[in-house]
């Protein structure tokens, strides 16, 4: 019984051992994981529409969505998201200075 306990615990030291150095020394399936993002919800209205409007802004993936609850459907619609990265990027000016009018 003594024996078959500390071959558990020596076993448990080498998996605690295995993954503080997987953990220090290279990507694991851990580092790759997306942190939860940093949300600016903005609520609004939709001309000509009846229902109102819940606009999501990601910050820390920089990305816009909606949402908006259908009452007479009772279904919630959503839009897809859109990378606000690459509206801005074809926006802005190549050499910086503004666009004349």
């Amino acid at each position: 019984m003594k024996s078959t306990l500390i071959w558990a615990l020596a076993a448990l030291n080498v998996l605690l051992l295995v993954m503080f150095v997987g953990r220090t020394t290279g990507e694991t399936a851990y580092a790759q994981a997306r942190r939860p993002g940093d949300y600016i919800m903005i609520p609004g209205e939709v001309t000509g529409g009846s229902n109102s409007v819940v606009y999501i802004v990601d910050q820390s993936s920089h990305e816009l969505s909606a949402m908006s609850y259908d009452d007479a459907m009772r279904r919630l619609d959503v839009m897809p998201t859109v990378n606000l990265d690459r509206i801005f990027a074809s926006v802005a000016p190549a050499n910086g200075k503004k666009p004349a009018r």
